[in-house]
Protein backbone atom coordinates (compact mmCIF):
# COMPACT_ATOMS: atom_id res chain seq x y z
CA UNK A 1 0.00 0.00 0.00
CA UNK A 2 0.85 3.43 -0.44
CA UNK A 3 1.64 5.99 2.73
CA UNK A 4 -0.18 8.50 2.06
CA UNK A 5 -4.05 9.11 1.79
CA UNK A 6 -5.91 9.43 -1.53
CA UNK A 7 -9.02 10.21 -0.57
CA UNK A 8 -10.19 13.08 2.34
CA UNK A 9 -13.11 12.28 3.73
CA UNK A 10 -14.90 14.88 1.95
CA UNK A 11 -14.36 12.99 -1.58
CA UNK A 12 -15.58 10.01 -0.37
CA UNK A 13 -18.99 11.98 0.64
CA UNK A 14 -18.96 13.11 -2.55
CA UNK A 15 -18.87 9.95 -4.00
CA UNK A 16 -21.66 8.53 -2.23
CA UNK A 17 -23.40 11.78 -2.76
CA UNK A 18 -23.23 12.03 -6.52
CA UNK A 19 -22.76 8.60 -7.02
CA UNK A 20 -19.68 9.07 -9.17
CA UNK A 21 -16.72 10.66 -8.52
CA UNK A 22 -13.64 12.32 -10.70
CA UNK A 23 -10.48 11.94 -9.57
CA UNK A 24 -7.60 14.37 -11.85
CA UNK A 25 -3.92 13.27 -12.18
CA UNK A 26 -4.50 9.64 -10.82
CA UNK A 27 -2.55 7.45 -13.56
CA UNK A 28 0.93 8.55 -13.95
CA UNK A 29 2.69 10.05 -17.27
CA UNK A 30 4.51 6.98 -17.39
CA UNK A 31 1.50 4.69 -17.08
CA UNK A 32 -0.95 6.49 -19.43
CA UNK A 33 1.91 6.35 -22.25
CA UNK A 34 2.54 2.66 -21.65
CA UNK A 35 -1.31 1.93 -21.89
CA UNK A 36 -1.90 4.40 -25.13
CA UNK A 37 0.73 2.41 -26.60
CA UNK A 38 -0.02 -0.96 -25.57
CA UNK A 39 -3.69 -0.37 -26.81
CA UNK A 40 -2.25 0.72 -30.30
CA UNK A 41 0.11 -1.96 -30.64
CA UNK A 42 -2.99 -4.32 -29.96
CA UNK A 43 -4.82 -2.27 -32.54
CA UNK A 44 -1.79 -2.70 -35.13
CA UNK A 45 -1.54 -6.99 -34.43
CA UNK A 46 -5.44 -7.00 -34.65
CA UNK A 47 -6.15 -9.08 -37.95
CA UNK A 48 -9.31 -8.80 -39.98
CA UNK A 49 -8.93 -12.17 -41.14
CA UNK A 50 -11.77 -14.57 -40.12
CA UNK A 51 -13.08 -11.55 -37.92
CA UNK A 52 -16.93 -11.38 -38.45
CA UNK A 53 -17.05 -7.96 -38.66
CA UNK A 54 -19.55 -7.15 -36.60
CA UNK A 55 -20.28 -4.33 -34.05
CA UNK A 56 -20.41 -5.03 -30.43
CA UNK A 57 -22.48 -7.41 -29.32
CA UNK A 58 -22.51 -9.78 -25.78
CA UNK A 59 -23.55 -12.56 -27.68
CA UNK A 60 -19.89 -13.51 -27.99
CA UNK A 61 -18.09 -11.36 -25.90
CA UNK A 62 -18.57 -13.74 -22.93
CA UNK A 63 -15.46 -15.38 -24.14
CA UNK A 64 -12.47 -13.63 -21.81
CA UNK A 65 -9.88 -16.11 -23.13
CA UNK A 66 -9.33 -14.38 -25.84
CA UNK A 67 -8.56 -10.23 -26.29
CA UNK A 68 -11.60 -9.17 -28.95
CA UNK A 69 -12.33 -6.15 -31.26
CA UNK A 70 -15.93 -4.93 -31.80
CA UNK A 71 -16.03 -2.28 -34.41
CA UNK A 72 -18.22 0.92 -34.63
CA UNK A 73 -21.62 0.92 -36.51
CA UNK A 74 -20.59 3.74 -39.32
CA UNK A 75 -17.26 1.97 -39.86
CA UNK A 76 -18.91 0.18 -42.31
CA UNK A 77 -20.07 1.52 -45.99
CA UNK A 78 -23.93 0.16 -48.11
CA UNK A 79 -21.66 -2.40 -49.42
CA UNK A 80 -20.93 -3.77 -45.80
CA UNK A 81 -17.10 -3.30 -46.00
CA UNK A 82 -14.60 -1.32 -43.88
CA UNK A 83 -14.57 2.09 -44.83
CA UNK A 84 -11.71 3.43 -43.04
CA UNK A 85 -8.21 1.70 -41.91
CA UNK A 86 -8.77 -1.18 -39.09
CA UNK A 87 -7.50 1.45 -36.04
CA UNK A 88 -10.02 4.15 -37.27
CA UNK A 89 -12.82 1.23 -37.09
CA UNK A 90 -12.33 -0.42 -33.53
CA UNK A 91 -15.51 0.49 -31.00
CA UNK A 92 -13.67 -1.46 -28.29
CA UNK A 93 -11.60 -4.21 -27.22
CA UNK A 94 -12.06 -6.66 -24.47
CA UNK A 95 -13.54 -8.17 -22.15
CA UNK A 96 -9.96 -9.40 -20.04
CA UNK A 97 -7.44 -7.24 -20.24
CA UNK A 98 -6.38 -7.28 -16.62
CA UNK A 99 -5.82 -10.96 -16.98
CA UNK A 100 -4.65 -11.40 -20.83
CA UNK A 101 -2.01 -8.60 -21.17
CA UNK A 102 0.84 -7.45 -18.95
CA UNK A 103 0.46 -3.60 -19.14
CA UNK A 104 -3.41 -3.65 -18.20
CA UNK A 105 -2.74 -6.00 -15.19
CA UNK A 106 0.05 -4.24 -14.17
CA UNK A 107 -2.36 -1.34 -13.65
CA UNK A 108 -5.29 -2.92 -12.23
CA UNK A 109 -4.18 -5.94 -10.71
CA UNK A 110 -1.18 -5.16 -9.30
CA UNK A 111 -1.34 -1.34 -8.22
CA UNK A 112 -1.00 -0.33 -4.48
CA UNK A 113 -2.70 3.13 -5.05
CA UNK A 114 -5.92 1.28 -6.55
CA UNK A 115 -5.78 -1.00 -3.40
CA UNK A 116 -4.77 1.62 -1.31
CA UNK A 117 -8.22 3.60 -2.74
CA UNK A 118 -10.21 0.89 -3.01
CA UNK A 119 -9.22 0.36 0.41
CA UNK A 120 -10.85 4.37 1.74
CA UNK A 121 -13.51 4.35 -0.06
CA UNK A 122 -15.07 1.19 1.45
CA UNK A 123 -17.28 0.13 -1.10
CA UNK A 124 -16.22 -3.46 -1.14
CA UNK A 125 -15.01 -5.67 1.12
CA UNK A 126 -13.62 -8.33 -0.84
CA UNK A 127 -13.43 -7.40 -4.53
CA UNK A 128 -13.31 -9.06 -7.66
CA UNK A 129 -12.46 -7.47 -11.00
CA UNK A 130 -13.99 -8.13 -14.27
CA UNK A 131 -15.38 -7.04 -17.54
CA UNK A 132 -12.07 -4.67 -18.40
CA UNK A 133 -11.34 -3.18 -21.79
CA UNK A 134 -10.57 0.19 -23.56
CA UNK A 135 -12.65 1.76 -25.58
CA UNK A 136 -11.17 4.31 -28.55
CA UNK A 137 -14.83 6.46 -29.64
CA UNK A 138 -13.11 6.79 -32.63
CA UNK A 139 -13.26 10.38 -34.70
CA UNK A 140 -16.69 11.65 -36.15
CA UNK A 141 -18.24 8.01 -35.97
CA UNK A 142 -17.20 7.08 -31.94
CA UNK A 143 -21.14 6.20 -31.24
CA UNK A 144 -23.27 7.70 -28.63
CA UNK A 145 -24.02 5.21 -25.48
CA UNK A 146 -27.21 6.48 -23.89
CA UNK A 147 -28.37 6.94 -20.61
CA UNK A 148 -27.60 3.49 -18.66
CA UNK A 149 -26.43 2.31 -15.34
CA UNK A 150 -23.79 -0.78 -14.77
CA UNK A 151 -25.51 -2.90 -12.46
CA UNK A 152 -28.56 -3.76 -15.44
CA UNK A 153 -25.68 -5.26 -17.20
CA UNK A 154 -23.02 -6.61 -14.28
CA UNK A 155 -26.24 -7.71 -12.05
CA UNK A 156 -25.34 -9.00 -8.12
CA UNK A 157 -27.47 -10.28 -5.63
CA UNK A 158 -27.41 -7.41 -3.70
CA UNK A 159 -26.28 -4.46 -6.26
CA UNK A 160 -22.40 -4.16 -6.61
CA UNK A 161 -20.86 -3.19 -8.95
CA UNK A 162 -18.19 -0.20 -9.64
CA UNK A 163 -16.63 1.56 -12.21
CA UNK A 164 -13.26 2.47 -12.91
CA UNK A 165 -12.75 4.56 -15.98
CA UNK A 166 -9.28 6.24 -16.64
CA UNK A 167 -9.22 8.57 -19.26
CA UNK A 168 -6.04 8.04 -21.63
CA UNK A 169 -6.74 11.19 -23.58
CA UNK A 170 -8.48 14.81 -23.22
CA UNK A 171 -11.95 13.92 -22.60
CA UNK A 172 -13.53 16.89 -24.42
CA UNK A 173 -17.64 17.82 -24.84
CA UNK A 174 -16.51 17.03 -28.71
CA UNK A 175 -15.02 14.30 -28.36
CA UNK A 176 -17.39 12.21 -25.83
CA UNK A 177 -16.67 12.86 -22.09
CA UNK A 178 -19.25 11.80 -19.53
CA UNK A 179 -22.44 12.83 -18.28
CA UNK A 180 -23.71 11.56 -15.09
CA UNK A 181 -26.77 12.34 -13.33
CA UNK A 182 -25.83 13.00 -9.75
CA UNK A 183 -27.87 11.47 -7.04
CA UNK A 184 -29.92 8.94 -9.22
CA UNK A 185 -28.09 6.10 -7.62
CA UNK A 186 -30.51 6.71 -4.48
CA UNK A 187 -33.39 7.03 -6.25
CA UNK A 188 -33.43 4.72 -9.06
CA UNK A 189 -33.91 1.21 -8.19
CA UNK A 190 -32.59 -1.40 -10.88
CA UNK A 191 -35.11 -2.45 -12.61
CA UNK A 192 -33.78 -4.80 -14.96
CA UNK A 193 -31.11 -7.01 -15.66
CA UNK A 194 -28.93 -7.98 -19.15
CA UNK A 195 -29.10 -12.06 -19.00
CA UNK A 196 -28.47 -14.96 -21.39
CA UNK A 197 -31.38 -15.99 -22.73
CA UNK A 198 -32.63 -19.58 -22.53
CA UNK A 199 -33.29 -20.01 -26.48
CA UNK A 200 -29.48 -18.55 -26.71
CA UNK A 201 -28.30 -14.83 -26.93
CA UNK A 202 -28.73 -11.98 -24.76
CA UNK A 203 -31.55 -9.44 -23.76
CA UNK A 204 -33.57 -8.00 -20.85
CA UNK A 205 -35.00 -9.40 -18.16
CA UNK A 206 -37.62 -7.16 -15.96
CA UNK A 207 -36.73 -7.12 -11.97
CA UNK A 208 -39.85 -4.77 -11.16
CA UNK A 209 -41.65 -1.65 -12.75
CA UNK A 210 -40.22 1.67 -13.28
CA UNK A 211 -40.79 4.30 -11.53
CA UNK A 212 -43.18 6.83 -13.56
CA UNK A 213 -41.98 9.62 -11.56
CA UNK A 214 -38.15 8.53 -12.03
CA UNK A 215 -37.95 10.75 -15.43
CA UNK A 216 -34.62 12.82 -16.20
CA UNK A 217 -33.90 15.80 -18.70
CA UNK A 218 -30.75 16.60 -20.45
CA UNK A 219 -30.13 19.38 -18.35
CA UNK A 220 -30.23 17.38 -15.19
CA UNK A 221 -27.07 15.84 -16.52
CA UNK A 222 -23.61 17.25 -15.74
CA UNK A 223 -20.77 16.57 -18.17
CA UNK A 224 -17.43 15.69 -16.88
CA UNK A 225 -14.79 16.96 -19.41
CA UNK A 226 -10.93 15.95 -18.09
CA UNK A 227 -7.57 15.61 -18.87
CA UNK A 228 -5.54 12.41 -19.51
CA UNK A 229 -4.66 10.25 -16.00
CA UNK A 230 -8.36 11.07 -14.71
CA UNK A 231 -9.91 8.25 -12.64
CA UNK A 232 -13.57 8.54 -12.80
CA UNK A 233 -15.36 5.84 -10.19
CA UNK A 234 -18.73 5.27 -10.98
CA UNK A 235 -21.17 3.55 -8.85
CA UNK A 236 -23.86 0.72 -10.22
CA UNK A 237 -26.68 2.69 -9.82
CA UNK A 238 -25.75 6.08 -11.42
CA UNK A 239 -27.52 6.74 -14.48
CA UNK A 240 -24.49 8.09 -16.90
CA UNK A 241 -23.79 8.66 -20.59
CA UNK A 242 -21.98 9.86 -23.30
CA UNK A 243 -22.40 11.21 -26.71
CA UNK A 244 -20.90 11.02 -30.37
CA UNK A 245 -17.49 11.83 -30.37
CA UNK A 246 -18.13 14.68 -33.54
CA UNK A 247 -14.14 15.87 -33.57
CA UNK A 248 -11.50 14.39 -35.26
CA UNK A 249 -9.68 12.80 -32.65
CA UNK A 250 -9.51 9.88 -30.59
CA UNK A 251 -11.29 9.28 -27.12
CA UNK A 252 -9.12 6.56 -25.72
CA UNK A 253 -10.43 5.35 -22.20
CA UNK A 254 -9.54 1.97 -20.41
CA UNK A 255 -12.26 0.64 -17.70
CA UNK A 256 -13.07 -2.26 -15.73
CA UNK A 257 -15.12 -3.14 -13.21
CA UNK A 258 -15.51 -4.68 -9.66
CA UNK A 259 -18.61 -6.35 -7.87
CA UNK A 260 -18.50 -7.88 -4.13
CA UNK A 261 -16.72 -11.53 -3.75
CA UNK A 262 -19.62 -12.49 -1.53
CA UNK A 263 -22.53 -11.08 -3.68
CA UNK A 264 -24.43 -13.38 -5.93
CA UNK A 265 -23.40 -13.61 -9.15
CA UNK A 266 -25.20 -16.61 -11.05
CA UNK A 267 -25.53 -18.09 -14.31
CA UNK A 268 -27.86 -15.90 -16.08
CA UNK A 269 -25.59 -13.09 -16.37
CA UNK A 270 -24.08 -12.50 -19.55
CA UNK A 271 -20.00 -12.78 -18.37
CA UNK A 272 -19.24 -15.93 -17.05
CA UNK A 273 -16.44 -16.62 -14.99
CA UNK A 274 -14.50 -19.93 -16.07
CA UNK A 275 -12.69 -22.57 -14.30
CA UNK A 276 -9.60 -21.70 -16.37
CA UNK A 277 -10.25 -17.89 -15.77
CA UNK A 278 -12.14 -16.98 -12.87
CA UNK A 279 -12.41 -13.19 -11.87
CA UNK A 280 -9.71 -11.80 -10.21
CA UNK A 281 -9.44 -10.83 -7.14
CA UNK A 282 -8.08 -7.48 -6.01
CA UNK A 283 -6.40 -8.51 -2.89
CA UNK A 284 -4.22 -11.76 -2.23
CA UNK A 285 -6.66 -12.75 0.64
CA UNK A 286 -9.40 -15.15 -0.61
CA UNK A 287 -12.83 -13.72 -0.71
CA UNK A 288 -14.81 -14.12 2.26
CA UNK A 289 -17.94 -15.87 0.98
CA UNK A 290 -17.77 -18.28 -1.76
CA UNK A 291 -19.73 -17.28 -5.18
CA UNK A 292 -22.02 -19.46 -7.38
CA UNK A 293 -20.32 -20.17 -10.59
CA UNK A 294 -21.76 -20.36 -14.14
CA UNK A 295 -21.07 -22.27 -17.17
CA UNK A 296 -17.59 -22.18 -18.95
CA UNK A 297 -18.19 -20.09 -22.30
Amino acid sequence: MVDFEILTPELNQKFHKDGYLVIPGFLREDEITALLTRSKELLDEFSLDGHPLTCFTTDESGDKKHIRFFLEDEAFGEDGKLNRPKELAVNKMGHALHELDPIFRSVTLENPRLQQLVLELGFHRSPLVLQSMVIFKQPSIGGQVPEHNDSTFLYTDPPSALGFWFALEECTPQNGALSFLPGSHLRNPITKRFVRLPEGGTGFESLSAPDPLATSSPSDYKQEPCEAGTLVLIHGSVLHKSEKNTSPHTRYAYTFHMIESGATYDAKNWLQPTPEMPFSPLFSLPPLVARRGGPSD
